[in-house]
């Protein structure tokens, strides 16, 4: 091969063929520049070292087809059912199982649309390329080579990003893309090494027109070379074209002034050659061209018939056609020149090459319903079914985006009225599954039939958009309760009722695309059925309401056998837990065990119900896996709501930097999605972690944002969640009386406010909050109420905060010992580490305060190396001030009192000397008549910094931990003479 100049680009494609690793590298640059001359120098290079070599090209007319570019890219390694490759382990060979409809593997037949079964996620399929490519290079080095990834489709270039990012580790794999700089694609963000390409420099320029036009004339040479810009493609074509036209005025969009990028110059070449070819030749080259015909050549075979162009001499004589070495197939020369084609052609002349493809693939769904769609004009009914079974095989394979598509054509190509409706509906459904919610409305207002407003595929399409977009709890759940009555209705005035329920209802895109083609039977009626419900369901638990949650229970109870079990397991444990969760937890720790065999939907709302009964422990690994699969195949709003509780759990378990990396990556997905009650319910999540992190004002902000947005709609569920954040916030602060408001705001003291999910959560919340501000029998009420309404049964970590909040409000310290026992020996307290930490804080100070500071430091250290490692700096704070209270707090008269109590009535001992700053004097006098930091810095002109800082040493100094100890600690000094001459000293 002969190449001019590149030296640079020349000696790193030999070194990284002959790289001893694995490794991957992008060649990136515009239209032209030679980016398949490198890819083609590359694979000569890895051939001569006895490398294998497989090639492939991205198509834009494969563009949106889940895989194709992978089966292409994939095809000639794979193994047959005859002779599997004794490389692959068991795990890849049950991925890969039989090739091609009966030798094709699990991941593989899924994703490539040879047998049923949900889309497999980027990760499992990439471990199994991974292991297919080690298994080949065993045998021999391998070199994959891949142009024009910028048409790759997403799936397959999301599973190349995934296989080279870890090629490191394989050796004897190397993967080599081209893409286009000027073109967006997958690898733009696919965190792969790149090697920019641009144009050649003027000397290697001038060499290469040279050697390929050395007879150019010199004023036509200089301006090839001026117009080219080092573009090894415009230098080849330029000449030819200019010299056939000598007497004719170069064109505007070739030669003007204007900055025309240059690949739309050379276009307009190829269009001027095209323009002189005869019809028939053209009709030939744009069948080829919709087709996808590769302009360079993918090696093994064919992995899909391709049509091929006849009779085509002539454009290949005028250099608009190659032949393929290596099978003698004609190709185009460059990808300009398919786009020419086609957008030289008329509409008509289109369409009647996409008929003429459709018969071409009539074997394979999607290739057909692709040109079927752009073929058809007038109404079809067979081309409607043909495009829904495409839908529903291209779901499968994660291409919801695509579904929505051929669903939207397949209602406009329908026939009949209802047809297009429910077709509409259908398709709204993807939609708003795929988090398209401007697509999904328009959709299901489409699928309004005129004079029937209840059309229950377009209510749930449009209520969804209301509930997740614009958190319009009260009118989704008014509407979806009215439409499973009419569906009710319908089924009991249906002659062929089914009478067997399966137990888990339908909710994913691929079972929606699976009853697209049935009729009105009852199987409809009860899958529609089963997405309504779990909608009103998910409304409810928004809504947060009584009136609400009352009225669905009573729904569901109206459907009798028609309700599945899982959708009473979802309305009992998403409503109220400690009125409706009993007997639950065993069921849904039955049915966690096999999560794989079930829909991830409703393996996510099963994970829902579990993390209300505190249980999700058993589910969380396969959230972890999945997670991914969801979010890459479209199914946003599904993966937020793992990421959510995965969130959810890393915060239980104390992994709070890895819970704020995974909130923040929830926020950015919903934000992106239009997905406000999403976007809403992460920030409430985060602020909760900012509060107990200590960052009180970002834990403000975010609640406040919150809570701005959801108290006027009636979203009760985020709502509670803001004023736990802002109680939480406030106990960390320090601020005890307006922690007691916000807890209060949640729930009354002695009660748990019915279908309120944070009621029970916040339980040591309000405990604390009440005993620092002195509401010491409402503590103890709140702590008994706990127990009286079995708390400790409903899940682990309300058992461990029930014992908790008895054990720091008892009124006998033996009792208060007994419940603090409990509290450590549950086998639950490890996995709630903050909570057994501030548990220990309270029993800690109750005891120093009632026994002394050498008892008190066996519990308060640990709780103080808890809160440090968690990075609860606040709550940190406040366990050390109370440890170095240790060292001079002598044991006080028995009291059998709560905590509350006895620092009111007989307050600890203090040090004998107290030598209080004025500066400090003067802020705690101020701190205790109960002004904030900033208002102290105001009043006495410091920041709210320095105040703090001053209060830091005086807690320790005057043995408190609270402000509201701060005044009977000053009152106190004013009686003890030698003290207060200390506080004098100390001014002067």
């Amino acid at each position: 091969m002969v190449m001019v100049g590149r030296d640079g680009e020349r000696a790193r494609l030999a070194a990284f063929v002959r790289a001893p690793g694995g490794q991957a590298l992008v060649l990136r640059g515009e239209a032209g520049v030679g980016k398949s001359a490198l890819l083609d120098l590359a694979a000569q290079l890895a051939s001569e070292e006895g490398q294998l070599v497989i090639r492939a090209t991205g198509v834009e007319a494969e563009a949106d087809l889940p895989h194709a570019g992978l089966h292409q890219l994939l095809y000639p390694l794979l193994p047959d059912g005859a002779h599997p490759d004794p490389g692959l382990n068991p795990a890849a060979r049950a991925v890969f199982g039989t090739a091609f409809g009966t030798a094709f593997g699990t991941a593989f037949g899924t994703a490539f649309g040879r047998t049923d079964g949900p889309p497999p996620s980027v990760m499992a399929l990439g471990i199994a390329v991974l292991d297919l490519l080690s298994a080949a290079a065993a045998r021999q080095p391998l070199l994959l080579v891949l142009d024009d990834g910028q048409w790759l489709d997403d799936a397959s270039a999301d599973v190349c990003g995934f296989v080279g990012r870890r090629l490191a580790g394989r050796p004897g794999v190397r993967l080599l893309v081209a893409v286009r700089g000027d073109t967006a694609s997958r690898f733009d963000t696919a965190a792969l090494p790149e090697a920019p390409i641009g144009a050649l420099t003027d000397t290697d320029a001038t060499r290469l027109l040279d050697h390929h036009h050395p007879r150019l004339e010199r004023q036509l040479r200089a301006l090839v070379l001026d117009t080219a810009r080092g573009n090894p493609l415009a230098l080849l074509e330029l000449p030819a074209h200019l010299q056939a036209r000598p007497d004719a005025p170069a064109p505007g969009i070739l030669l003007g002034p204007d900055p025309v990028p240059l690949p739309r110059r050379i276009q307009e070449i190829y269009a001027t050659r095209l323009a002189r070819l005869a019809p028939a030749v053209r009709a030939q080259l744009l069948a080829g061209a919709l087709d996808g015909a590769t302009a360079r050549p993918g090696d093994g075979p064919a992995p899909a018939a391709r049509y091929r162009m006849r009779d085509v001499d002539e454009a290949l004589a005028c250099g608009l056609l190659v032949v393929e070495p290596a099978g003698g197939h004609l190709v185009f020369r460059h990808p300009l020149v398919r786009s020419s084609v086609v957008q030289l052609a008329t509409p008509d002349q289109r369409r009647c090459a996409h008929r003429q493809l459709a018969r071409v693939h009539r074997d394979d769904p999607e290739r057909r319903a692709t040109h079927l769609a752009a073929a058809t004009v007038d109404p079809d009914e067979g081309v409607a079914a043909a495009l829904e079974a495409a839908a529903r095989s291209v779901t499968r394979r994660g291409g919801a985006r695509m579904a929505v598509a051929w669903l939207t054509r397949a209602a406009e190509l329908s026939e009949d009225r209802a047809q297009r409706a429910r077709r509409l509906g259908e398709a709204a459904y993807v939609a708003g599954q795929a988090d398209r919610p401007g697509r999904a409305r328009s959709l299901a207002l489409a699928a309004s039939v005129p004079g029937e407003d209840d059309n229950p595929a377009a209510v749930l399409a449009d209520a969804y958009l209301a509930l997740y977009r614009d958190g319009a709890v009260r009118t989704v759940h008014r509407q979806v309760a009215a439409a499973v009555e009419r569906l009710h209705r319908l089924h009991r005035l249906h002659p062929l009722q089914r009478h067997h329920r399966h137990e888990q209802p339908g909710q994913l895109l691929r079972q929606q695309c699976d009853d697209v083609a049935a009729g009105p039977t009852p199987d409809r009626h009860d899958a529609m059925l089963d997405r309504l419900v779990s909608l009103l369901l998910a409304a409810s638990q928004y809504a947060g309401s009584r009136t609400t949650w009352q009225r669905t229970h009573e729904l569901l109870a109206s459907l009798g056998g028609l309700a599945t079990e899982r959708a009473r397991m979802y309305a009992d444990t998403w409503s109220d837990v400690l009125r409706h969760g009993s007997g639950w937890a065993e069921r849904i720790e039955r049915a966690a065990a096999n999560p794989e065999n079930q829909d991830p939907w409703d393996v996510t709302r099963l994970a829902v119900s579990a993390h209300h009964l505190d249980a999700l422990c058993p589910l969380r690994p396969y959230l972890d896996r999945v997670v991914d699969r969801e979010l890459d195949t479209g199914a946003t709003s599904s993966g937020i709501v793992m990421l959510h509780l995965i969130m959810l759990d890393q915060t239980a378990l104390g992994q709070w930097d890895a819970a704020e990396r995974t909130g923040h990556r929830a926020l950015a997905l919903a934000t992106e999605a239009d997905n406000q009650l999403f976007a809403h319910q992460t920030r409430a999540y985060l602020a909760h972690l900012a509060a107990v992190r200590g960052r009180t004002r970002e834990a403000h902000d975010l609640r406040a944002e919150v809570d701005a947005w959801a108290r006027p709609r009636g979203i009760g569920f985020l709502t509670g969640l803001a004023d736990a954040a802002g109680a939480s916030a406030a106990l960390g602060a320090g601020d005890h009386e307006s922690a007691f408001l916000h807890a209060t705001g949640i729930t009354a003291p002695g009660a748990f406010r019915p279908y309120h999910h944070q009621a029970s959560r916040t339980l040591l919340d309000l405990v604390e909050a009440a005993l620092h501000t002195g509401r010491t029998q409402q503590a103890r009420a709140h702590a008994l109420a706990a127990r009286d309404a079995r708390l400790p049964d409903t899940s682990p970590r309300l058992a461990l905060v029930t014992y908790g909040a008895l054990a720091i409000t008892a009124e006998d310290d033996d009792e208060a010992a007994d419940l603090y026992a409990r509290v450590r020996s549950h086998p639950a307290a490890d996995r709630y580490p903050f909570e057994l930490a501030r548990i220990r804080l309270a029993y800690g100070t109750r005891i120093r305060r009632s026994r002394g500071g050498a008892a008190a430091r066996a519990v308060l250290a640990p709780a103080a190396e808890a809160l440090e490692r968690l990075g609860a700096t606040a709550w940190a704070a406040r366990a050390r001030a109370e440890l170095r209270a240790t060292d001079t707090a002598p044991p006080a008269a028995v009291s059998t009192a709560p905590p509350a109590v006895v620092s009111a009535a007989r307050p600890a001992a203090v040090p004998a000397a107290v030598p209080l700053t004025w500066q400090e004097l003067r802020v705690a006098e101020l701190a205790a008549g109960g002004l904030t930091n900033k208002e102290i810095g105001e009043r006495i002109r410091l920041s709210p910094r320095t105040v703090g800082a001053h209060l830091y040493r005086v807690f320790p100094k005057l043995g408190v931990t609270t402000r509201a100890a701060l005044r009977d600690a000053l009152t106190r000094l004013d009686h003890h003479p030698a003290e207060h001459s200390f506080r004098s000293a100390g001014s002067r």
